[in-house]
């Protein structure tokens, strides 16, 4: 499991290394040797300049231009503010005897490599606007630990942040390099390892992480078991089954024993592999094999916010995506008692008028006002559980925002709940599947290529953890 430290959590980790036998210049020494051997393994030797901040940003800046003067290179650094005196950043400052000038914007343009070691992550203010025209004019820049300006909790930009070609960053990635905006400006990040005391980083327990394998696993098929055994998933389907069809595919090839398609009528061509029935939807409900529900895609919001509230009547698990959650427009307490919700930005919006803010923020407000699982799609979808936990998803491609893209994640989802898995770690299961296998598909994709890859990809997977 990869977790994530807000800034916050961050310098409480930094500010406990010395109580566990770590010097803190010792840190920044080696964040500026962490920089420094990212940079040889990228550039040739180049003029390089570094814009140095007053903080430990702006220490591990002059830690790198020291290091890189000593193998050669040519360098000066840019003083955007001295350092307070006595600090562990002065101390680095004192120790650097090479070439200190203005930070000028023709210098800074004519620079072939510039280091931003201005802010870094803990940034929480309005860049100033002749900070913003210096960082503006370099060209190849290498941020260390945030570009300056993203805000290292939310991704926000701070008024002003220049585009990294490489961040490095230490001990643990931020909620900023992962979230939009922020992440766009980042670049390739590193997470440097600089013998930070694993009891300082024992201090703060993790509530959040990077969503990948590792922070779930895959259930597996018993050698002697049977379709129910994976477990029955019942799709409400509406008069344009399209979208139902979408995910009851999907909900296969994720593993799901049995799927179901509830009709008001025949659905003509349907995947040999599906059942249609036509029954009312309360016997339905009453066969208790049927545990497991998808309510929503294409079914129209009117019946399916009725179906809604009479299979949270039921205690059923239910993940309730598309026209369900119109259906709870500004009322999101009939959402409680619903395993998972899947809202796209709009969405999320419409149910939940008055939470607000930033993305993760605000997915973990509504996951705790309902008791819901909370799936917040977008290119950085973050997955909320009502106990607090939460992941940030970074490996979905662009070329998943096509139609009927989030009813094959509904049905992904569902398809592993009927194998038990509990809901965070299902949601947060189904969304890296998700993305991984439009990863493998590559340009082109349109919704009906992502359940067929999925068999590829859940191979892959269990390959890669048995290797």
């Amino acid at each position: 499991m990869e977790p994530l430290f807000t800034p916050r959590e961050m310098a409480a980790i930094d500010a406990a290394a010395p109580n566990h036998g770590t010097a803190s210049l010792d840190l920044m020494e080696n964040a500026g040797r962490a920089v420094t051997r990212a940079i040889l393994r990228r550039y040739p030797p180049c003029r390089v300049l570094v814009l140095a901040g007053p903080g430990n940003n702006g220490g591990d800046g002059y830690v790198a231009a020291r290091l890189l003067a000593e193998r050669g290179w040519p360098v000066a650094v840019a003083p955007i503010a001295r350092p307070r005196a006595g600090s562990d950043a002065a101390i680095a400052a004192a120790r650097w005897d090479g070439l200190l000038v203005s930070p000028e914007t023709d210098r800074i343009r004519a620079a072939d490599l510039v280091i931003d070691a201005v802010f870094g992550s803990g940034l929480a203010r309005e860049i100033a606007p002749d900070i913003a025209e210096q960082l503006a004019a370099a060209g190849t820049l290498v941020a260390i630990d945030m570009p300056s300006g993203v805000d290292g909790a939310t991704g926000a930009i701070r008024g002003f942040a220049p585009r990294a070609a490489l961040t490095v960053t230490f001990v643990a990635r931020k909620p900023g390099h992962l979230l939009y905006p922020g992440r766009a400006r980042c670049g390739e990040v590193v997470c440097a390892d600089i013998g930070m005391p694993a009891g300082a980083i024992a201090r703060i327990a993790p509530t959040l992480w990077r969503n990948a394998p590792g922070l779930w696993r895959l259930p597996g098929i018993a050698e002697a078991g049977h379709k129910y055994d994976r477990g029955h998933l019942t799709i409400l389907a509406g008069a344009m089954p399209g979208a139902a069809i979408l995910a009851a595919n999907a909900a296969l090839r994720a593993s799901a024993g049995l799927v179901t398609l509830s009709a008001e009528q025949a659905i003509a061509g349907a995947p040999p592999g599906l059942i249609v029935r036509t029954d009312r939807l309360s016997d339905l409900i009453a066969d208790t094999r049927r545990r497991v529900w998808l309510c929503g895609p294409g079914l129209g919001v009117e019946r399916a916010g009725a179906a809604l509230d009479a299979l949270i009547a039921a205690g059923r698990a239910i993940v309730a995506d598309a026209d369900a959650l119109t259906a709870c427009a500004d009322a999101p307490e009939r959402l409680r008692g619903v395993s998972a919700i899947t809202p796209h930005e709009g969405e999320f919006a419409r149910i939940f008028p008055g939470i607000d803010g930033d993305k993760l923020s605000a997915a973990r407000a509504a996951a705790a006002r309902t008791d819901t699982v909370v799936v917040l799609k977008g290119a950085d979808t973050v997955i909320a559980a009502p106990d607090g936990r939460a992941a940030i998803n970074d490996n979905a491609p662009p070329t998943l925002a096509t139609a009927g893209c989030g009813d094959t994640l509904a049905g992904i989802i569902a398809g592993l709940l009927t194998r038990k898995m509990n809901p965070f770690e299902a949601a947060c299961a189904a969304v890296w599947l998700h993305g991984e296998a439009a990863r493998r598909i590559g340009p082109g994709l349109i919704a009906e290529d992502l359940a067929n890859a999925l068999p590829e990809t859940i191979k892959a997977l269990a390959e890669r953890r048995s290797s």
